[in-house]
């Protein structure tokens, strides 16, 4: 074991198993297969305890040791421990008995999951020595590395697809970071930041710091059997974009069990994708371990990957815990975001109306059965992604400052109720 490495051992290839230094790479050199960190459970196991985490401060960073930081965390010290809600009012209308809502739409600080992965990240990068920190990114990732590079004193790149929302371009501007607009969608943006990772060594979060980028997922899936009191849900619908989160979501629930924090229990893990970007759905509904490529075409752009990273390995957790995918248009994805926040006072982006939508048709179709317990992953703002619901959330009624005006408003939508 390396020394100042925390509770990491190595990297270690996902396929062969080939071990690797704990620096900043992410593939394996014999078979090209990703790396990922590998911990030292024996110590875990006698460091980390529910007692123990009770103890320490309500962030993520409660469960240090399952996070790939050697030291004290030196960016995002607030991040995580967000909302578990029980959301009755959309139980119902989905048709299930029992039914959470983890709300990242809330996270500090740009209000999405990718604060938790660019935390980890960024402190990870700090370790190693970089002083430029960069990503491709369909909007989050980048407002989370601008805002946090910036806390940091940290030199930010961020590299988005030209045609992203204005809201999440702003949010990465404001913080000061170089925002460079590629005109292509997300799969050339990542392509041409592999080569600019090779050529100037800077800290890529999702490229050459992706193994340590990618378990700051985990904190999520820690957080929700925590707050369930230390149990593992029936379901977790998860949205998937590379299918990173929802693999990260079932090592979490893995870990937990095997250090004796949760008990043993079946569990299925579901993925939601956009039909207009659905490599990884189309796959699963067709019983194939392999996904094919497609060209995005969805208002979800959050999750507009259409060579997905780990959308391999999400198709092999879905098949190992009997979990299901599916997809839904983009009409859905508004009817989505309309019923979560109807019911229960919650705006999600794009990428929230894709998981209540899918959710509702594995509901349905009884691939979540109505008597089970369903946790569904909320990950994003929906102030950040206005354009995409705009004209079709209702209209406002303009009247002059006048009583009998609102009166007769008033009237004429009782009139118009009871005819219906």
């Amino acid at each position: 074991m390396e020394k100042n490495a925390g509770f990491m051992k190595a990297l270690k290839c996902r396929e062969c198993g080939r071990e690797y230094p704990l620096a900043a790479t992410h593939v394996c050199e014999f078979d090209f297969g990703p790396l990922e960190v590998l911990y030292d459970y024996d110590r875990i196991r006698a460091s980390l305890t529910r007692s123990t985490i009770q103890s320490r401060r309500q962030t993520m960073w409660r469960y240090a040791e399952l996070l790939p930081v050697a030291g004290e965390p030196t960016v995002g010290f607030e991040v995580g421990f967000t909302p578990l809600i029980r959301a009755d009012r959309l139980a119902r209308r989905l048709g299930v008995r029992e039914l959470w809502v983890k709300n990242d739409t809330v996270n500090y600080p740009t209000l999405s999951f990718k604060d938790r992965v660019v935390s980890v990240a960024l402190s990870r990068a700090r370790e190693l020595g970089f002083t430029t920190v960069a990503c491709a990114s369909t909007g989050n990732l980048a407002n989370s590395v601008a805002a946090n590079a910036a806390a940091a004193g940290l030199k930010a790149y961020v590299f988005i697809p030209a045609d992203l929302e204005q809201g999440k371009v702003v949010n990465s501007l404001v913080y000061g970071a170089e925002v460079i607009g590629i005109k292509g969608h997300y799969d050339e943006v990542n392509r041409l930041c592999a080569e600019i990772a090779g050529k100037y060594g800077w800290a890529f979060v999702n490229v050459n710091m992706r193994p340590y980028y990618a378990e700051g997922s985990k904190s999520m899936g820690f957080e929700i059997i925590e707050q369930l009191a230390w149990r593992v849900p029936q379901h977790t619908v998860v949205p998937m974009a590379s299918g990173s989160l929802l693999t990260k979501i079932h090592k979490s629930y893995q870990e937990f069990t095997k250090l004796g924090l949760a008990p043993e229990t079946k569990y299925r893990l579901h993925g939601a994708q956009a039909t207009g970007c659905a490599p990884i759905s189309t796959a699963q509904k067709a019983g194939l371990d392999f996904f094919r490529p497609v060209k995005p075409n969805t208002i979800a752009k959050s999750l507009a990957i259409g060579t997905p990273a780990d959308g391999f390995y999400a198709l092999r957790v879905m098949k190992e815990t009997g979990g299901a995918a599916d997809d839904v248009t983009d009409d859905e994805v508004r009817d989505g975001i309309r019923l979560l926040a109807e019911c229960e006072g919650i705006f999600a982006e794009t990428a929230g109306g894709v998981t209540v939508g899918v959710a509702k048709k594995l509901i349905a179709s009884g691939r979540i059965p109505a008597n089970d317990s369903v946790v569904l992953c909320v990950t994003g703002n929906g102030l950040k992604t206005i354009d995409a619901v705009a004209g079709h959330v209702g209209r406002t009624r303009e009247i002059k400052p006048s009583l009998r005006e609102f009166e007769a408003l008033l009237d004429a939508e009782t009139r118009s109720t009871a005819n219906v």
